[in-house]
């Protein structure tokens, strides 16, 4: 297999749950190939550069592997090697992450009737 589709590599490198949220992130941009947005059909080989936008951060990472089926997580890490400067500020943002955690003043308990009345109209569910 010399190329295969991005939204299926990326679900198969378990970037993404299903290769629906693969197909729809690189429809929205989240996902660019050697520096451009990437279509979901677009084709990669190993060696290429991607840059993934996802909930789990920003990668930036070098396809190592191609493989059409979705593998345990250790396996899916050999599929790919991710640059020491994405590494490296994915761990700088996770750490001011958890420290602004420390500054967050929380209510002291359950919100009470008029609160929670606010809070659903806030949401405009009411």
């Amino acid at each position: 297999m010399a190329s295969m589709r991005i939204d299926k590599w990326l679900w198969a490198a378990r970037f993404f749950k299903t290769r629906a949220l693969a197909t729809r992130a690189c429809g929205l941009g989240r996902i660019q190939f050697n520096g451009q947005p990437a279509k979901a059909a677009r084709e990669v080989r190993t060696g290429d550069m991607l840059r993934v936008t996802n909930d789990g951060g920003d990668f930036e990472v070098e396809i190592l592997l191609l493989s059409e089926v979705r593998g345990p997580a250790s396996v899916a890490r050999t599929l790919y090697r991710e640059t020491d400067a994405s590494r490296e500020l994915r761990l700088k943002v996770a750490a001011e992450r958890k420290a602004m955690r420390q500054f967050e003043e929380l209510p002291p308990g359950r919100p009470s009737k008029r609160d929670r009345r606010r809070i659903i109209q806030f949401r405009g569910r009411a």
